[in-house]
């Protein structure tokens, strides 16, 4: 019993010892608590949602600059030229008599005149 009784008052010295530290230090726990959160959300933004938003705005004014006689590429691999070209549709040029209409969402990018000066 007395070995029983040793370790029941070394328990009881660590909970008081406990409760007295995390009185007095209830605000530097609450920001260990609150500190990885908000590191972790940093990171997210910087990491996945920052480029994410970078990218669409660039893809939003490559699409609003097309115009007509543009060459581009659509998401499927089509390549053609813009023959007319709405707010929201894109009729593409495929061949000499084979025209296409595609959704403006649809082309994946414009093939930039200076590849093709090169070929």
């Amino acid at each position: 019993m007395k070995g029983g009784k040793g370790m029941f008052e070394k328990f009881e010295s660590f909970e008081i010892a406990a409760g007295a530290g995390g009185a007095a230090g209830g605000g530097s726990n609450f920001l260990s608590l609150i500190l990885p959160l908000v590191l972790m959300l940093a990171i997210f933004y910087f990491l996945l949602i920052r480029p994410q938003q970078k990218k669409q705005k660039t893809r939003n004014s490559m699409l609003s600059a097309l115009k007509k006689g543009d060459k581009v590429v659509t998401i499927g691999g089509l390549h053609g030229t813009i023959m007319e070209i709405t707010d929201d549709t894109v009729v593409l040029r495929v061949n000499d008599v084979t025209k296409l209409t595609f959704d403006r969402n649809s082309i994946s990018h414009a093939i930039s005149t200076a590849a093709e000066g090169e070929k």
